[in-house]
């Protein structure tokens, strides 16, 4: 699938023009995760989008050094 593929299938799911390689970036992973695309395609959109400059906004991002896991262990019941 081709970047312009998407955009078409953007267009017929959402019923509007993507307004960003980032909504793209979105829409992929998304569809990767739902099983509409195998990882060849993903792999093949994403290098795309990358060279797009499309990002995830640093707000998606987690911080993990500064969560306390163990605060949060869980017992084993088995």
């Amino acid at each position: 699938m081709l970047v312009e593929d998407l955009i078409h299938r953007f267009v017929l799911v959402k019923k509007r023009n993507p307004l960003h390689a980032n909504e793209l970036l979105d829409y992929i992973q998304k569809s990767y995760i739902y099983g509409e695309l195998s990882i060849v395609e993903y792999k093949k959109l994403f290098f795309e989008l990358d060279k797009q400059e499309a990002k995830k906004p640093s707000s998606f991002f987690v911080k993990i050094g500064s969560f306390d896991f163990e605060k949060y262990k869980l017992s084993s019941t088995i």
